[in-house]
């Protein structure tokens, strides 16, 4: 491919790692004084529990879960240092940093759509973003079969000028970026399975032929105003864009069937140097923010389905950075499928939701109907 990467070989059955890059701060990530997605005041009480659906929770109970079965110690557990200025200004503004910090060392405050964080958040953010680095330099530089960055606060929402969404910072595309002018690839593409568009990723390269923008999400969910199917790239990115909406209730099957009729042919035919997945865990069932009906199991094999895909195109480089996911009990469950099957590990954790989980089977009238939108989005793209 001429960027002199290491040659690997197959992630199954070889003594490589698979990475988990975490940092205990970012369980710290605090969004102030919240219920839910309103600023607590006047009529709006205080939860006894509760706070922004983008808690700590779920992220901290995904690892604890991991370390309780014993999978933990079947991966490479890493940790990174906070991306630098330099870093985020191949993405980002002077401009926003300087504010973004200025706000931070100043206590907090809530800057962009719904982006509340308490003291020390631009420190923070600046650690899941070098986290998400770090994941993608080690897995093209050879040292890592795979990775996974536990990375918090989020960022697939994140404008280069603009937070949103919970999103401080663009966590992937800094990633990205670092890794293009480190010269450790030429060509990435990005698969976003959390259930929101992947708006922030899609603007940043939106007009660029060098990185492909893949967004798999439920329909007018959120921000309602972007993620058009129409929406393909301009200028040199023409074409090297691609919004996937799925209508509420889209659950197992239909997802499985989107990503083998539409998802891996544009990958295979943009052949990319490393596969990154913006991995959220919001489309399930019993997610506050979303009404989409996948299970652990869904991620557990779209996951197998890109590991397959890397080895075919990118010598199996594949790096997930956390998104997304507000079901604190039922998100380690599915980021534990993930990271079993990432790992190639036996040690599973039984999926709680399962003996009474009827909403995976494919002939449910509605999710027929989803079978319809693929094909006619399929037949759009000459598939």
């Amino acid at each position: 491919m001429g960027t002199g990467l290491p040659k690997l070989i197959s992630n199954r059955g070889t003594t490589m790692r698979t990475g988990f890059f975490w940092d205990e701060s970012c369980f710290w990530h605090s969004g102030g004084n919240y219920a839910s997605t309103f600023p607590v005041g006047g009529l709006v009480q205080p939860m006894v529990n509760g706070g922004l659906p983008e808690s700590p929770e779920s992220k901290r109970r995904f690892k604890n879960l991991m370390d309780m079965t014993g999978l933990s110690k079947e991966l490479a557990m890493r940790g990174a240092t906070p991306a630098t200025r330099e870093d985020l200004l191949r993405v980002h503004p002077a401009s926003y940093l300087d504010a973004f910090k200025e706000m931070s060392d100043a206590g907090g405050g809530e800057i962009g759509l719904r982006c509340p964080f308490g003291p020390g958040g631009y420190d923070i953010a600046a650690m899941s973003a070098g986290l998400a680095k770090a994941a993608l330099e080690a897995v093209l530089k050879g040292e890592l079969k795979n990775a996974y960055s536990l990375s918090r606060p989020p960022g697939h929402h994140c404008l280069s000028e603009t937070p949103m969404g919970f999103c401080l910072l663009a966590n992937i595309p800094v990633a990205i970026e670092a890794a293009l002018a480190g010269g450790l690839a030429k060509r990435v593409a990005v698969i976003d399975w959390d259930v929101h568009h992947g708006n922030g990723t899609e603007a940043i390269y939106y007009d660029r032929s060098d990185v492909l923008t893949i967004s798999i999400h439920q329909e007018n969910n959120f921000p309602p105003e972007t993620s058009g199917f129409k929406d393909r790239g301009s200028g040199a990115g023409e074409g090297c864009n691609l919004n996937i909406p799925l209508p509420p209730g889209a659950g197992h099957a239909s997802y499985l069937e989107v990503m083998e009729a539409i998802v891996i042919p544009q990958v295979r035919a943009f052949q990319p140097e490393v596969i990154v997945i913006a991995c959220g865990y919001d489309a399930t069932s019993i997610d506050p923010l979303a009404r989409m009906m996948a299970t652990a199991d869904t991620f557990r094999q779209m996951t197998r389905q890109v590991m397959a895909l890397a080895d075919d195109v990118c010598e199996g480089r594949l790096m997930m950075t956390h998104e997304g996911g507000y079901s604190e009990v039922y998100v380690p469950f599915c980021g534990h499928a993930v990271m079993q099957e990432m790992s190639g590990s036996d040690i599973e954790a039984a999926d709680p939701m399962e003996p009474q989980n009827l909403i995976r089977q494919p002939g449910l009238p509605h999710q027929t109907f989803v079978s319809g939108e693929i094909a006619l989005m399929r037949d759009a793209l000459g598939l």
